[in-house]
């Protein structure tokens, strides 16, 4: 533990911040399982409100800080590409 006053302080963000971070991921994981689910489905209108989720909580973690900006881009291309290559 640190023994300093800002040391301590740091670790505390730090502390709020991984659990932030934490939901954030956990909430981008369960929107993409479930529009993997659809499109193994095959249903069509479900992926593509699904795929309208999935990218939104992509993009509020990209905003947030918890994705850069490739990884948050990277996720997106895939997702896309998974749609695209089931439904094509």
């Amino acid at each position: 533990m640190a023994n300093h006053p800002s040391a301590q302080k740091r670790h505390r963000q730090s502390l709020k911040r991984r659990a932030r971070h934490a939901a954030q991921r956990s909430r981008v994981l369960t929107t993409t399982r479930k529009l993997e689910k659809a499109v193994a489905d095959k249903d069509e209108k479900q992926t593509a409100e699904l795929l309208k989720l999935a990218v939104s909580d992509v993009m509020r973690a990209r905003s947030k800080g918890t994705f850069h900006r490739n990884t948050a881009a990277r996720k997106i291309s895939r997702l896309n590409r998974l749609i695209n290559r089931s439904f094509s």
